[in-house]
């Protein structure tokens, strides 16, 4: 007799300038599928949960900072950082229209409605490479979540970010003693290397066990000034 198992059932599939994105459902799991790399799923958000968290820690208890989440997904981070009343001004950075579609009126409502409507938060609808290249908004934390880590990107453009041009321009737009985090699904020692070269200070890399798997890892950074 043949074993059952789960079909994951496409709920929408857009294409768009990066690519196309997917979003299905997986069992009780919602997950986002970009050019046929899984991303990301509603499994567990421990460690896009810590992302947040480690790099409020990191500030040292400055009062009601501004923090930049980069990529939305499956809205783990901005939830977390928006039932956080430590936190100030919340941006969150996303490229894809349709991710935000989803978030504001299509399955991944029901995880970021209330992060939505709090009068902190603003969602920009652009490139992050582009945003830390272009704007002149300033905030005390980047949390990056746009990849699978610097070692495996999910369109090449994006790797610019983690090279010291990108990382210059990461720090161009935090505080002075700004928290740089970067999520990653493993760690990178040459990045670490990467961070020091680009003039960052106290670079360490924080390990969170998740359900199934190694740990991820949230590379943390501090901006020099």
């Amino acid at each position: 007799m043949p074993i059952p198992y789960d079909i994951p059932e496409v709920l929408d599939r857009r294409e768009g300038p990066h690519g196309e994105v997917v979003l299905r459902r997986h069992g009780d799991r919602l997950e986002i599928i970009a050019n046929g790399c899984f991303l990301m799923d509603t499994s567990d958000g421990r460690s896009e949960r810590r992302l947040v968290d480690a790099a409020r820690d990191a500030l040292a208890g400055r009062e009601r900072p501004d923090v930049l989440i980069g990529g939305l997904g499956v809205g783990f981070s901005l939830a977390h950082a928006a039932a956080d009343p430590r936190w100030g001004r919340i941006t969150v950075v996303e490229r894809e229209h349709a991710i935000v579609e989803w978030h504001r009126d299509g399955p991944l409502a029901a995880l970021s409605a209330r992060a939505l409507s709090d009068p902190r938060t603003e969602i920009v609808e652009t490139d992050l490479v582009a945003h830390v290249n272009e704007t002149s908004d300033t905030y005390d934390a980047l949390c990056l979540d746009i990849d699978n880590g610097p070692d495996w990107t999910v369109t090449d453009g994006n790797g610019n970010l983690y090279r010291e041009a990108g990382l210059a321009s990461c720090a161009r737009v935090l505080r002075p003693g700004g928290v740089l985090a970067v999520w990653s699904a493993q760690p990178s020692p040459e990045f670490e290397g990467t961070l020091r070269n680009a003039g960052f200070q106290q670079v360490r890399t924080e390990e969170i066990p998740v359900a199934r798997g190694v740990p991820d890892v949230v590379h943390l950074a501090i901006s020099p000034g």
